[in-house]
């Protein structure tokens, strides 16, 4: 697999991870998706937190994902 393709498939899971704690199609979302104006509280900030840490991405920051809550953003963050 290229980094691309690593790349690609990263931001898909975290775009699923995002939709399945929102209880929401994928669908639903798109990059510029404000998720706090989508529903996005921040108790499910938290288990994102709590989930990508676990997988690996120790240094997700929940003060920065509430403070800017677009998902390119987030995407941006975890996806360099």
């Amino acid at each position: 697999m290229t980094n691309d393709a690593a790349a690609v498939t990263d931001r898909d899971r975290f775009i699923q991870d995002v939709a399945e704690v929102m209880g929401v199609p994928v669908e639903e979302l798109s990059t510029d998706t404000n998720l706090l104006d989508a529903g996005l509280d921040s108790v499910r900030i938290m288990q994102l937190v709590e989930k990508w840490r676990s997988e690996g991405h120790e240094t997700v920051d929940p003060m920065m994902l509430a403070g800017d809550p677009v998902l390119e953003s987030w995407l941006e963050v975890l996806c360099p």
